[in-house]
C-alpha cells in the first residue's frame, strides 16, 4: 500500500493520475468498550484494501473528526459539525484535485453522509471527478455486535471485551426522535445503540470482506467509466 504521507513531492508529482483515497472518520464515543476512533480505524482499514487491490490508490491521511453532535454528551467525543466537515471536504477536494485525477471519500460514520453528499455535489458541479463511499453493514446501529465483531477484527486488544453491555435495544426507527431531538444519551446511557453480545473477530472479518469488494467493484465501475 502506498501512503501518500510517505511520499516527497516529487515522489506525488510522478502519481497525478493515482486515485487519492482519503480515510474520513470520527472521534466519538463507541460505549464502555470500543475505542473512540473506531469509525476512523474501520475508514482506514477499508482504504488500505483497496490500494492493496488496486496499484492506482494511494491512501491520503485519515480525517478523524466528523459531524458526531448526537454523541456530544459523552467525553471525549469531537466533533466538528454538519457545516464545518461539508467546508473542510469542501476545500480538502478543490486541493487534492490540483495533484490527483481522482478523489475518493472512504467514510466510516453515518453522521458524515449529508455535509459528505453535499461537498462531493459541490465538487462535481466544478468539473472534480470526485466520489464518495460508506460501508452498508447490516445489524445493530452503534457499538453493537456489528462495529464490536469489525473492531475485533481490526485490532482486538483495543476492545474492552470486560466492559460490553447491551445499550438501547429497540428497533432504530422508534429511537430516532429522541435521538434527533437530544441526542444519543437521551435513549441509551452507555452509549451504545444495539447489544454486542456474540461479536467475533470471524464476523468481523466476514463483514470487512464484502465492505472491501463493494468498495473495489464500485471503484472499478467508476474507473471504467473514464
Amino acid at each position: 500500500m502506498t501512503a501518500l504521507s510517505d511520499l516527497t513531492w516529487q515522489d506525488a508529482g510522478r502519481l497525478r493520475s493515482a486515485i487519492l483515497a482519503v480515510p474520513l472518520g470520527a472521534t466519538e464515543q463507541h460505549g464502555p468498550h470500543l475505542p473512540l476512533s473506531t469509525d476512523t480505524d474501520v475508514a482506514v482499514a477499508l482504504a488500505g484494501e483497496l490500494a492493496l487491490r488496486r496499484d492506482d490508490v494511494l491512501v491520503g491521511p485519515a480525517v478523524p473528526y466528523g459531524s458526531s453532535g448526537e454523541h456530544a454528551d459523552f467525553p471525549g467525543t469531537l466533533s466538528i459539525g454538519q457545516q464545518a466537515l461539508e467546508l473542510v471536504l469542501l476545500e480538502l477536494g478543490r486541493s487534492a484535485s490540483a495533484s490527483f485525477g481522482r478523489l475518493l471519500f472512504v467514510n466510516g460514520h453515518g453522521g458524515n453522509l449529508e455535509p459528505l453528499r453535499q461537498a462531493v455535489q459541490r465538487l462535481r458541479r466544478e468539473g472534480r471527478d470526485v466520489l464518495s463511499w460508506s460501508p452498508r453493514w447490516r445489524g445493530d446501529a452503534h457499538a453493537g455486535r456489528t462495529e464490536t465483531s469489525v473492531q475485533l477484527a481490526l485490532t482486538p486488544g483495543r476492545v474492552r471485551q470486560d466492559l460490553a453491555e447491551a445499550g438501547a435495544v429497540g428497533p432504530l426507527a422508534e429511537l430516532l426522535p429522541a435521538l434527533r431531538e437530544s441526542g444519543v444519551r437521551a435513549v441509551s446511557a452507555n452509549g451504545v445503540l444495539g447489544d454486542p453480545a456474540g461479536a467475533s473477530a470471524e464476523t468481523g472479518r466476514a463483514l470487512l470482506s464484502a465492505a472491501v469488494e463493494d468498495l473495489v467493484a464500485m471503484v472499478g465501475a467508476w474507473t471504467t467509466r473514464g
